[in-house]
């Protein structure tokens, strides 16, 4: 087997430890080699919990190490485009937290860069490599439900108990959570269906006048194929997601079915009557979404998440925040 891709992780913190080392311990393809943390004493200690080598004084150093393949980039939204560039410029491939910038200008200059640098460059999507959503999009290009006709994504969460206080300042933030986690269920729609936005038409609500970003959101997206579809989104209600998929001929539903803390049943139903229930589990979808580019990265398979779609879905966004501002529907 080849050597192991070498990561370092820029913008080191909570996600890194609750998602990103457990996911790096179990990957055949990939080890974490360094990281760099605006606070320095913290990066310290977490190289030294968790047997990490390198303990990068600046991101130009971490980005210009010989001992680093690619630099996996956590840092706050309003960061990722400069973080992003400067790992280019020193030849490493990129994989980038969503929403991989504040805007689509950004975004789709990320992506041009690297394609000019003939370097591969991913959204960390993690979302693409859920079984549940491989599932049901085998299931409707099976013909399973028919001709799809609604298609409906929701992600709740507490974000005002949440440790990432920055999600709330739109100076770091790409808004509240129509970019946290809009961006999920949007592109897991686009992904299950193959299909993309046309129109988005948005409504939202903040917790009260003084707050800069939304608390919740409504957004109701026109696709192609002939496809409607909504996407709700809380950052002041208890953990839930949901997927839901109604064609002409059935319906598929997964409740949790964007989770990867516990197993989720994906429900296919027919005039009320269950057809069929299948039971998976998501757990290793950030190990699945790192080997996956370990191996795109040797030119042994195809990155699911490209930076090139990445811009598709910050367009997306755009026409979000746009149409909540006007009060009418966008076009992309």
């Amino acid at each position: 087997m080849a050597a192991p891709v070498r990561f370092a992780i820029l913008g080191f913190g909570l996600h890194a430890v609750r998602r990103l080392l457990p996911a790096f311990a179990k990957s055949e393809h990939t080890q974490v080699v360094g990281l760099w943390r605006r606070d320095q004493a913290a990066a310290k200690q977490n190289c030294a919990e968790f047997a990490i080598a390198h303990c990068f004084a600046t991101p130009e150093e971490l980005c210009s190490s010989p001992e680093v393949d690619a630099v996996f980039i956590t840092s706050p939204d309003a960061l990722h485009y400069a973080d992003t560039l400067l790992a280019l410029r020193h030849g490493k491939a990129v994989l980038c937290e969503k929403p991989v910038a504040m805007n689509a200008s950004e975004a789709r200059e990320m992506a041009l860069a690297a394609k000019a640098a003939g370097i591969l460059y991913g959204v960390a999507q993690n979302f693409r490599y859920n079984h549940t959503l491989d599932w049901m999009r085998d299931a409707i290009r099976a013909g399973k439900i028919g001709h799809s006709q609604f298609a409906r994504a929701e992600f709740d969460y507490p974000a005002d108990r949440a440790p990432r206080k920055w999600i709330k300042d739109p100076s770091l933030a790409c808004g509240g959570p129509i970019g946290d986690v809009g961006v999920h269920c949007v592109d897991a729609l686009r992904y299950v269906l193959g299909e993309e936005v046309q129109t988005v038409s948005t409504v939202a609500t903040k917790s009260s006048p003084d707050d800069q970003v939304e608390a919740t959101a409504s957004l109701q997206l026109q696709m192609t194929g002939d496809v409607l579809a909504s996407v709700a989104v809380s950052a002041r209600s208890p953990y839930r997601t949901l997927i839901e998929f109604t064609g002409s001929d059935g319906v598929l539903i997964a409740e949790n079915g964007l989770t990867v803390d516990r197993p989720i049943e994906v429900v296919h139903r027919r005039a009320g009557e269950v057809l069929e229930t299948v039971t998976m589990n998501n757990a290793d979808a950030y190990t699945r979404m790192l080997d996956s580019f370990a191996q795109a990265m040797r030119g042994e398979t195809v990155f699911a998440a490209t930076g090139e779609d990445g811009v598709k879905n910050m367009a997306i966004l755009d026409a979000a925040f746009q149409s909540w501002k006007t009060g009418q529907r966008e076009r992309l």
